[in-house]
């Protein structure tokens, strides 16, 4: 029984905190609420009218406390809807974090249980840069995890006007390395950065940049927008 994360899973987790904010709030805004439907051999998946192509991630047990990523569901091994959850596992064993590549994780040590959960399935719709997940009741005490896999789902843009927010607001939901979080949230949008000393600098569409300030022990101190020339 373990009771807490890896570091190695921790910081990779970390590169995905702001970006994964604000990816989750678009596909919130886009998915309509209601009761919902999964055809498993096709991989879809309905809720609110809408319908989405979708991977099984894993499920969480809530009596046992454990999760399950899908690719070790002996009911769904090796089927086409667990192919990204395969993708997240191939992703931890090539850099050695196991919390990707243990079939069931025993999160009953954990403060929150549930919350551990959400952030296996956070950090795997993070490895496998899908546009959010879709965690629902499938059962008494049992949680599935879906990840998008349908081109329908809107990526949200990065905003320069709201950068600062979106960064500082990321900063607690992992709590490991602000400068993992800033360099990874550039990454997902496809935005080169520079970095020296206690600064991160990106090169923002349209010529504008992005600086991004820590101080001596990593935190952010500063967000500034600068005038292209």
């Amino acid at each position: 029984m373990t009771t807490e994360f890896s570091d190695a899973f921790l910081h990779e987790a970390e590169r995905h905190a702001a970006w994964g904010a604000e990816q989750l709030e678009a596909l919130g805004a886009f998915l309509p609420e209601g009761p919902w439907t999964a055809d498993l051999p096709s991989c879809l998946y309905r809720q609110g009218g809408q319908e989405l192509r979708v991977a099984v991630l894993g499920t969480y047990d809530e009596q046992e406390r454990s999760w399950m990523w899908g690719w070790a569901n002996p009911g769904l091994r090796g089927t086409p809807v667990v192919s990204l959850a395969e993708e997240a596992e191939r992703f931890g064993r090539a850099h050695g974090i196991g919390e990707f590549t243990a079939g069931v994780l025993d999160l009953s040590g954990f403060a929150d249980p549930r919350r551990a959960a959400e952030t296996l399935a956070f950090a795997g719709m993070g490895v496998t840069r899908s546009p959010g997940y879709i965690g629902v009741p499938a059962g008494p005490g049992t949680l599935v995890y879906f990840l998008p896999d349908d081109p329908r789902v809107p990526r949200a843009a990065l905003d320069p006007v709201a950068l600062a927010r979106t960064l500082l607001a990321a900063v607690g939901l992992i709590g490991r390395s602000p400068r993992r979080l800033v360099t990874g949230y550039f990454d997902h949008h496809g935005v080169p950065v520079r970095e020296s000393g206690h600064q991160v600098v990106a090169a923002l569409p349209g010529g504008d940049a992005a600086e991004v300030d820590f101080d001596p022990v990593g935190r952010i101190v500063a967000v500034r927008l600068t005038a292209g020339r």
